[in-house]
């Protein structure tokens, strides 16, 4: 029970600090829902450049505290945060995307990774947005 002579502040830092720690916990579902949405959508886009399929294979969504492949792009290994979820592309197999991605002086480039990230950024973004806003007010109402 809150005492009298706090006016509410007990309870008010108390909701606080739920609010602090309420979106890690809440955005993960977000997170990967959206990193896999990402993921389907670049492999459609790359089924152009189609040869073995290794480079589509090799689109792999990483979770938070996971680690991403070796030699994947953009970025190489590397573990993911606690709210962090990377969508990356290539392995100690496919060492390539970059040449499709971006071309080379004997190729034409056949884009795929970045051209979907920025189709569906607008949309990921705001699935996010919302699971972060639900998770706040369902901590604000301790729920």
């Amino acid at each position: 029970m809150a005492n009298k002579n706090d006016n509410g502040l007990a309870s008010t830092l108390a909701a606080i600090d739920r609010i602090r720690l309420a979106p890690r916990k809440g955005i993960n579902s977000a997170l990967l829902k959206s990193g896999h949405e990402l993921a389907q959508h670049q492999k459609a886009l790359a089924e152009t450049s189609r040869d073995t399929g290794a480079l589509i294979d090799s689109i792999a969504v990483t979770p938070p505290g996971h680690t991403t492949p070796a030699y994947s792009q953009p970025g190489g290994s590397r573990i993911a945060g606690e709210t962090e979820v990377i969508v990356t592309v290539g392995n100690t197999d496919v060492r390539y995307p970059h040449l499709v991605e971006y071309g080379t002086n004997d190729t034409d480039a056949q884009p795929f990774f970045w051209p979907a990230f920025r189709l569906l950024r607008p949309r990921l973004q705001n699935r996010i947005n919302r699971a972060a806003k639900k998770a706040i007010k369902d901590a604000w109402n301790n729920q």
